[in-house]
């Protein structure tokens, strides 16, 4: 008998979601920071580990490629690999934020996600137009590719001064919400029903109200109008349903899955701060911490379970073969 080191396997794409979901926290304590006093350093320093844990993901994914096949093996996962779009979607995030200290290269690095987001995107709307798909597979995480991609991309134009661009991407984002949304809308009503694994992805399913309301505010400034009136409505309508699905959750064994409940809980959270400016009052005060207090609460108690997922070396298991 002779003991050989298996070849690891490729993270899982949705393994992104981690350095999505904490780019959001970032962006609703740098939301909190400009309505509400927060700390500033709050913020800056979930910037930090965001994009630190964006990096190192794609990293570690990139280590395990062996080679080009391996990755178009993965993109055309029916499952997984719409969650690729979070790799450029991330990055357009952290280069925005980026272009408020070095704006040139944060302005760069957004178009340049841009590039691969178009690219991308591009590339998942033709194949979902010439390959059928299994209802089985359809999920929340189906709006990443174009609807999440398109309204953070929007968001991060308008945020270094390109609003134009920024308003023709909103746009692109709204379409494709209303055309996936209602797909899976049907989906989820006709079946069959989700496995435990993917009912985290409901979440990303409510989040493009939000998600769009940030980028609206990123384009046409803090201001009340029909726009935010109409968001605002909608995320009210697709988060409450979730208070009647908490105990189905609650009985899902916890995974790395579960981080698609965090960038809908930050980018919600972030959107109502927002909002709650627009008439600043002391009770708006207090609801803005509530707000901000769990959101944060949400993505750190995900954060620190994950923690036990982490490989530990007396957990490391021997593959033997025969000689």
């Amino acid at each position: 008998m002779a003991s050989t080191t298996p070849v690891p396997a490729r993270l899982p794409l949705n393994t992104l979601g981690i350095g999505f979901g904490l780019s959001g926290l970032a962006g609703t304590w740098t939301a909190a920071g400009l309505a509400l006093g927060a700390p500033p350093a709050v913020g800056e320093a979930l910037w930090g580990t965001a994009a630190a844990v964006w990096a190192g993901t794609l990293a570690r994914y990139g280590a395990r490629v062996t080679r080009l096949g391996d990755i178009a093996e993965d993109l055309r996962h029916p499952v997984l690999g719409p969650f690729a779009a979070l790799a450029p979607t991330t990055g357009s995030l952290l280069a925005a934020h980026l272009a408020t200290y070095l704006p040139g290269l944060g302005t760069a690095l957004v178009w340049t996600m841009l590039a691969i987001t178009a690219l991308f995107g591009a590339w998942f709307v033709a194949s979902m137009l010439t390959t059928p798909r299994q209802p089985a597979t359809l999920h929340g995480g189906y709006l990443l590719p174009t609807v999440a991609a398109s309204l953070i991309a929007a968001q991060s134009l308008a945020t270094v001064g390109h609003r134009a661009a920024a308003t023709a991407l909103f746009s692109v984002g709204i379409l494709f919400w209303l055309l996936i949304g209602a797909v899976l809308l049907v989906r989820f009503a006709t079946g069959p029903e989700l496995p435990g694994p993917l009912m985290p992805t409901l979440a990303i399913f409510s989040a493009p109200p939000a998600v769009a309301g940030n980028a609206w505010w990123a384009i046409a400034g803090p201001q009340p109008d029909t726009v935010h009136e109409v968001l605002l409505g909608t995320l009210a309508a697709l988060l409450l349903p979730h208070l009647f699905l908490l105990r189905r959750y609650a009985r899902i064994p916890f995974a790395l899955g579960f981080w698609a409940f965090t960038f809908t809980t930050a980018a919600s959270a972030t959107y109502g701060v927002r909002l709650l400016t627009l008439t600043p009052s002391p009770l708006h005060t207090a609801i803005g911490w509530l707000v901000v207090a769990l959101a944060t609460a949400v993505v750190g108690g995900i954060a620190v379970r994950s923690l036990a997922l982490l490989p530990l070396p007396h957990r490391r298991v021997k593959h033997v073969q025969p000689v």
